[in-house]
Order: structure tokens, then C-alpha cells, then sequence
């Protein structure tokens, strides 16, 4: 770990500026692969579909939701895979991975209670994916795609992503987390 500007930095992470530019090369390789800009948020909504199929079918072929988005596994649902997949080999290639239920950040500021933690991180998923599908959108889709073609509602929804990012981590973590 190093410091800079009073803040801890993991010495092995990538710059932010490389990381950038290769999510802006998949985000045009999208586009001349497959066609479609990057989105995320859908395949939970057809991954839901799929699950609810195998337990009422008859809900899924006559719900208006489900007829505007198949339920169906497409590209975007392999993207979702991948993104979970290279996340864990890019943690265990730099030696990063470990299994941890309760991040050190969060246990200094709110103790290691498991269920806090566990009932925190799904009410934070429900909402985010609440207002991804309320957007019509998630922060990949809005953000990398929407910027990506110079859309005001992209510039709209990034400036809110960043906005809001900030403001609950100084309501969850205080103004001397680091």
C-alpha cells in the first residue's frame, strides 16, 4: 500500500486510464460484434423471466414485462457471465482473492455482523436494479453506451451515477474513510 493525498493505494492497481480505454475498446467491439450497445440490467430481468418460467409459465407468456423482454439468454447474458468471470481471474492472476463476507472498511465503520452486511448489499442491489429498469438502463448502458454516442441522457445519467456514488459513500462512510 502507498499514500497519496492522505488516501491508501493499492500499489498493483491499474490505472484508471487503461482501464478506460479497454472498457471503451469493449464497448466499440460490442457494437461491431454483436451489433448492440453494452447493457447489463436486462439479462436479470430475463433471468428472473427464465426462473419464472419453470414455475409459472403461464405468468410469463401473458405478463406485458416479459413480452417486451424475452426471457430468453442472449449475448448480453454471456457479457453478464463474463464480467463475474474476469473479475475472479483478474483477483486471483494479481493474488487479490480472498473470501471475505464482511469488507474491513465496513467492519470498522459498522462492526463484522454478517446479516447487516448481507441485508444492506441486497436492499442496495434491489434499488440500483429498481432504477436501472426504471431507466430503462443501467450505468453501462446509460454511461459507457450513452456517452459513447454523445447522448444528453447519457451525460444526465453519469453525472447522477457520480453524483450519487458520492454522496452515499460519505452517508455510509464518513468524510474520513479510506
Amino acid at each position: 500500500m502507498t499514500r497519496r493525498n492522505g488516501m491508501a493505494h493499492d500499489a498493483k492497481a491499474w490505472s484508471p486510464y487503461l482501464a478506460g480505454g479497454l472498457s471503451g475498446l469493449v464497448s466499440v467491439a460490442s457494437v461491431l460484434v454483436a451489433g448492440k450497445y453494452l447493457g447489463a440490467s436486462t439479462t436479470f430481468v430475463r433471468g428472473a423471466g427464465m426462473a419464472e418460467r419453470l414455475y409459472a409459465p403461464e405468468v410469463v407468456t401473458t405478463l406485458a414485462y416479459y413480452l417486451k423482454e424475452k426471457p430468453v439468454m442472449d449475448w448480453q447474458f454471456l457479457f453478464v457471465c463474463g464480467i463475474g468471470i474476469g473479475a475472479f481471474l483478474g483477483a486471483v492472476l494479481f493474488r487479490d482473492f480472498r473470501v471475505q463476507a464482511v469488507p474491513d472498511m465496513w467492519r470498522g465503520r459498522f462492526g463484522g455482523g454478517v446479516w447487516l452486511r448481507a441485508l444492506t448489499a441486497f436492499c442496495g442491489g434491489a434499488v440500483a436494479m429498481f432504477g436501472a429498469r426504471l431507466a430503462d438502463g443501467c450505468p453501462s448502458g446509460h454511461g459507457l453506451s450513452g456517452l459513447s454516442q454523445l447522448a444528453v441522457s447519457g451525460f444526465v445519467a453519469a453525472a447522477g451515477f457520480f453524483l450519487g456514488g458520492i454522496v452515499m459513500a460519505r452517508l455510509v462512510y464518513g468524510r474520513g474513510a479510506q
